[in-house]
C-alpha cells in the first residue's frame, strides 16, 4: 500500500484512483484492529432511549431518529438550490461538527488516544446508521505527529442518496462522512488531519474509500479538498507552508501572489467560532459600531481585523489603540490629536487616531477603561462625526468606523456609575460574544498546529507534534489567557523541545501553570479514579430523610452490598420483575441496571437472562 500521498489521484476526477486491497493481518496492529469488548460496552452504554419522554441520547447530548428519506430530500434540494460545490461545503462542515462532538463524547468515556479512535470512532459511526468502515491499512504515531489511515466504506447513506436522487457523479459525494473522519483524527492527533474519498459507489466503483492523511502528507494535493471545510473565504484554512517553486533555468522568477494580512489569524471550527464568524459577515459590509466582548486573550483585536479585512473599508487604515495603556490626562490628545503649544512639551502639531483612521477602522480596545470625561468626548465624536484637535478651535469631519473591546460587563458598570450610559448604547449596536478557548476546545489542535508551524521557523526547529501527556494535558487546562496563553506555552514550548522531538508536557507547563490531566489513583476495588475530581452529589449531601435512614441502617450493620441488593430486589418486585421499568424507578439505564442485577446473581459474565424483562 504506498504510503506517499503523492501517489493519490485528485479524488475530483472521474477516474479516480483504485488502489489494491492489502493483507489486513499485516498492515494492521494487534491493538488498532478491532473495537474492545470493554470499549464497546461503555459505548453501548452512553446510548439512551427513553420513550417516556420521547430523548435520545447519546454522550448526554440529545439525538434525534430522523427518517433517512427526509435527511436525503433535504440534501437533494440543497444542491438544487444552492448548487454541488456550496452543498458539500455545507454537509463536509456539518460531518466535521459531529465527529468534533462524537470525538469529545469518547475523550470523556474512554480515552482521546488515536488508537483508541480508530477503534471506536467507526464503530460509533455505524451505530449511528451513517456508513459500515473496514480498516485496510493504519499506522498512527502521535509522537511522529502521523496518521494515516484507508478504509472502505460500506453501505454508505450519502452515497445511496445521492445514487437516488441524481445518478451516477463525477466526484465522491460521502462529504459528511469526510467530514467527520477528519474531525475525529485531527482532534485526536492534535494536528490536522484530511479525510479524502478516493473511491465511492455514486462514481461507479464497487465500494467507497477513504484514505486519511496529515496536510503535511498531502501537501498541496489537499487544496482543493480543504475549501469545502472553509466557512468564509476571510478564514484561514489549516495549510502547511507550501515549498517554493522551483522553475528551470532561463526561466523568469514569477512573483508570489501577495499574502493575506489575516493569514495565521483567525482558525478554527467549533460552533463557537463559527457564530462569531457569522456574524461578522453579517455586519461587515454594514458602518454599523461593532462592540466585541470577551475574555482577555481571545482574540478581539485579531476578530476586529478580520471585519475591517472584509469591509467596504479595507482599502483604508486600520488604526488600533488600548485605551487602558493611555493615561487618564492624555487621552483626549491620543484620540483627538494635538495643536502646537496646546500644552507644555507640544512643540509640534500631531494628529488623533480618529484622524488616522478617516476612511478606515479605529479599534478601541479595553474600552471600559476610559474615564468618564474621555467617555463624553468620545461619545460626542461619534455621535457627530467630528473632533476638536486640544487647543485647537476647527472643527474636523471624520470618516471612521469604530470597532470597540472590552473585557468587562459594561452593563454592570453603567449600574455602578463607571461607565456612561449613553456612550453604552451608542457603542452596544452590534454585540458579538467571541467565546473563550475551554468553551470551544475543538480548535486547539487547528491553533496547536499554526503555532508550532510559527515558532518552529522563527526559531529554527522542527517539531512534529505533541505526546498524548501534552494533548491530554491541553484538552483539560482551563486556559484562562485564552489563544494569547496557548501560543505563549507553545513559543515557550519550542525553545526547550529538542529539534525533531514532540512537545510533552514539561516543555509546555513549565510557566507555573498547573497541568491539566487529571491526577489518577487506585480505588479499593484497584481501578483508577480521578483524585482531582470530587464525587459526583456528595458536596450538598444526599436527601435529609434517605440520609436518616441510611444512618439507621448503617446502625444496624447492613453493608454497601445487602443494601444495593435490597433495593434492586424491591425495585424487581415492585414492578413485577420487568427490567426497563425496575430501571427507569431507580434512575437507571437499562444496561446498568442488567449488569447490576446479574452482579447480585452472581451470574458470569455475558448476556443476562431477560426472561422477566420488558417484552
Amino acid at each position: 500500500m504506498p504510503r506517499d500521498a503523492a501517489s493519490l489521484r485528485d479524488p475530483a476526477s472521474k477516474q479516480a484512483a483504485s488502489f489494491p486491497i492489502t493483507d489486513l493481518q499485516t498492515m494492521l496492529s494487534p491493538t488498532l484492529d478491532t473495537i474492545r469488548p470493554e470499549e464497546l460496552k461503555r459505548l453501548r452504554e452512553q446510548l439512551r432511549f427513553s420513550p417516556d419522554t420521547g430523548h435520545i441520547r447519546l454522550f448526554d447530548q440529545r439525538m434525534l431518529l430522523m427518517h433517512g428519506f427526509s435527511m436525503s430530500e433535504l440534501r437533494r434540494e440543497l444542491i438544487e438550490r444552492l448548487g454541488q460545490h456550496t452543498a458539500r461545503g455545507m454537509f463536509t462542515r456539518l460531518g466535521y461538527q459531529q465527529g468534533l462532538e462524537d470525538h469529545r463524547g469518547i475523550r470523556e468515556t474512554l480515552d482521546g488516544s488515536p488508537e483508541t479512535v480508530v477503534r471506536v470512532g467507526p464503530q460509533l459511526r455505524q451505530t449511528q446508521g451513517y456508513v459500515q468502515h473496514t480498516p485496510l491499512s493504519v499506522d498512527v504515531s502521535l509522537a511522529r505527529a502521523e496518521f494515516f489511515g484507508d478504509f472502505t466504506w460500506t453501505d454508505a447513506w450519502e452515497a445511496e442518496a445521492h445514487l437516488r436522487h441524481f445518478g451516477r457523479s463525477g466526484c465522491p459525494v460521502c462529504w459528511m462522512g469526510v467530514g467527520y473522519a477528519s474531525a475525529m483524527a485531527t482532534a485526536a492527533l492534535g494536528k490536522p488531519v484530511l479525510a479524502r474519498e478516493v473511491e465511492c459507489v455514486a462514481m461507479g466503483h464497487p465500494q467507497c474509500r477513504a484514505v486519511m492523511n496529515t496536510l503535511d502528507g498531502w501537501g498541496a494535493e489537499a487544496d482543493d479538498d480543504l475549501q469545502f471545510f472553509q466557512v468564509e473565504d476571510f478564514v484561514d484554512l489549516p495549510r502547511t507552508q507550501r515549498p517554493k517553486r522551483t522553475l528551470p533555468a532561463g526561466m523568469p522568477v514569477l512573483p508570489e501572489p501577495p499574502v493575506s494580512p489575516l493569514r495565521g489569524e483567525l482558525v478554527g471550527a467549533s460552533s463557537g467560532f463559527n457564530s462569531v464568524v457569522y456574524l461578522l459577515k453579517r455586519v461587515g459590509q454594514a458602518d454599523a459600531t461593532v462592540l466585541f466582548l470577551g475574555e482577555s486573550g481571545v482574540g478581539k483585536e485579531r476578530f476586529s481585523r478580520a471585519l475591517h479585512q472584509i469591509s467596504r473599508r479595507a482599502g483604508g487604515p486600520f488604526v488600533s489603540v488600548n485605551c487602558a495603556a493611555i493615561p487618564h490626562d492624555l487621552v483626549e490628545a491620543e484620540l483627538f490629536g494635538v495643536e502646537r503649544g496646546a500644552y507644555t512639551g507640544a512643540t509640534a502639531s500631531r494628529p488623533g487616531r480618529f484622524e488616522r483612521a478617516h476612511g478606515g477602522t479605529l479599534f478601541l480596545d479595553e474600552v471600559g477603561s476610559l474615564s468618564l470625561q474621555a467617555q463624553g468626548k468620545l461619545l460626542r465624536a461619534l455621535q457627530e462625526r467630528e473632533i476638536e484637535r486640544v487647543g485647537g478651535t476647527d472643527v474636523l469631519k471624520v470618516d471612521v468606523r469604530v470597532v470597540a473591546a472590552t473585557n468587562d460587563d459594561l452593563r454592570a458598570a453603567v449600574a455602578a456609575g463607571r461607565f456612561r450610559a449613553d456612550l453604552f448604547y451608542r457603542l452596544n449596536v452590534f454585540p458579538v460574544r467571541i467565546p473563550p478557548l475551554r468553551e470551544r476546545r475543538e480548535d486547539i489542535p487547528l491553533l496547536l498546529n499554526v503555532f508550532l508551524q510559527r515558532y518552529g521557523q522563527r526559531i529554527g526547529k522542527t517539531v512534529p507534534g505533541v505526546t498524548q501527556a501534552a494533548l491530554d494535558a491541553l484538552w483539560h487546562y482551563p486556559w484562562p489567557g485564552n489563544v494569547r496563553e496557548l501560543e505563549n506555552m507553545v513559543e515557550r514550548g519550542v525553545i526547550l523541545v529538542d529539534d525533531g522531538d514532540p512537545l510533552d508536557v514539561h516543555h509546555l507547563f513549565s510557566g507555573g501553570e498547573r497541568a491539566g490531566c487529571a491526577s489518577l489513583g487506585l480505588s479499593h476495588t484497584g481501578a483508577l479514579v480521578d483524585r482531582d475530581t470530587p464525587a459526583p452529589g456528595l458536596d450538598d449531601g444526599p436527601d435529609p430523610a434517605a440520609r436518616q435512614l441510611v444512618h439507621q441502617l448503617l446502625d444496624q450493620g447492613h453493608t454497601m452490598e445487602a443494601l444495593e441488593k435490597a433495593v434492586l430486589a424491591c425495585a424487581l418486585e415492585r414492578h413485577e420483575g420487568k427490567m426497563a421499568a425496575a430501571a427507569r424507578a431507580l434512575g437507571l439505564g437499562r444496561g446498568q441496571m442488567q449488569y447490576r442485577v446479574r452482579k447480585m446473581r452472581g451470574e458470569a459474565e455475558g448476556e443476562p437472562d431477560d426472561a422477566g424483562s420488558d417484552a
